[in-house]
């Protein structure tokens, strides 16, 4: 496995903001009267004048990242530094590779690695922070991607680019629990012949609430797979906009893809907004996506309460259970912090606590 980076010379010096425009953007833009198709961002800007900066192999320029261009172009500008890191063949990585600003990683061919990109947990709240995280899996590979956003600044923006060879499994598990606006984009290109992704992804919106999240999967290679499961739930005023995009492209026969969402809205004054879309331009392939949007059921709560539960407590047991999966897999004591940090804000501390035993992590305060 080798590294490589080199620190910057000086601090960046803020010199104002810029407006990224037509962040988000889907490969085909439908639903336009419904103003859906992409968000726009102020993000601050900071001066790299003098600062010496390690650029990542000319190679992961080619990497398409889930937000667009813009924001690619934005995070490389404003990265204290690059971050290479790379998996020799045939070697299994047992320490989790930890993201930074802007990193990019190869895994080398029938290698394994687990790649995690998570907020900051403990530190002060900052206006805006960034993940551009770029990989790619070359032929027989084994990859796990591991994704907390927590809280610790008022706006997030994840962007993250894939490229799968013949025969690579990916694995992407997106955790979306935090505060203020999460902006939050996945492309992955399964080019090579059988290449394989799972994608789980579970948020939670609630009070003020912004979630925009832009998911594109593109099947290049024949008979390839991609299975991709989204789950949330959505309280107070939140605003949640979801795109997915599977791409079975010219020359992919034999493969198939599928989608599905399910959101539960805990209020009536939420904004959900699900834009599945499959693109198709070959014959001999399978693609099916949907969507299933409603509330607690009354059977459900009514159960419920004959248990001793109140409805609040009926609700609270599926934002728990967002919590309860991110911390089991949430594989380094950064991520576990940053959770736990969320979960206490939103379930309160005698809860978090519950979480934390129930799993054998010991006390709270040590995670």
């Amino acid at each position: 496995m080798a590294e490589s980076t080199n620190g910057a010379q000086q601090d960046a010096r803020p010199t104002g903001r810029m407006t990224l425009e037509r962040v988000n953007t889907p490969p085909a833009q439908t639903w336009n009267y419904l103003r859906a198709n992409d968000i726009t961002l102020t993000v601050p800007v900071h001066s790299r004048k003098g600062d010496v900066y390690f650029a990542l192999p000319r190679l992961f320029e080619g990497v398409e990242c889930g937000m667009g261009q813009a924001v690619t172009t934005w995070a490389e500008s404003q990265a204290k530094d690059a971050h290479y890191v790379e998996v020799k063949a045939g070697e299994k990585r047992d320490e989790p590779i930890v993201a930074q600003e802007d990193t990019g990683v190869m895994v080398r061919a029938g290698a394994e690695a687990t790649i995690v990109i998570c907020t900051p947990a403990g530190a002060p709240t900052q206006d805006t922070t960034a993940a551009l995280v770029r990989i790619i899996a070359e032929r027989e590979s084994r990859v796990h991607v591991l994704e907390f956003v927590c809280g610790g600044s008022e706006q997030r923006l994840d962007s993250v680019g894939i490229i799968a060879a013949e025969d690579a499994r990916i694995d992407v598990r997106q955790f979306f629990l935090g505060a203020g606006t999460t902006a939050a984009g996945l492309a992955v290109a399964l080019d090579g012949n059988r290449a394989r992704l799972e994608l789980t992804c579970r948020y939670l919106g609630r009070e003020q609430d912004i979630l925009d999240i832009n998911h594109v999967v593109r099947q290049r290679g024949r008979n390839t797979r991609c299975d991709v499961r989204e789950s949330g739930v959505l309280d107070g005023h939140a605003k949640k906009s979801l795109r997915a995009t599977i791409d079975l492209v010219h020359g992919s026969s034999g493969s198939e893809g599928a989608e599905l969402e399910n959101v539960l809205i805990l209020s009536d004054d939420v904004t959900n907004k699900t834009m599945p879309v499959i693109l198709c331009d070959e014959d001999d392939v399978a693609g099916n996506h949907g969507a299933s949007i409603g509330s607690v059921g009354p059977e459900q709560i009514q159960y419920l309460r004959d248990r001793g539960l109140s409805v609040q407590e009926a609700e609270e047991l599926y934002v728990r259970a967002l919590f309860d999966e991110a911390l089991i897999c949430a594989p380094t004591p950064q991520s576990r912090a940053a959770v736990l940090a969320r979960a206490t804000d939103v379930l309160g501390s005698e809860v978090a606590n519950d979480l934390v035993e129930g799993l054998g992590l010991g006390d709270a305060e040590e995670v």
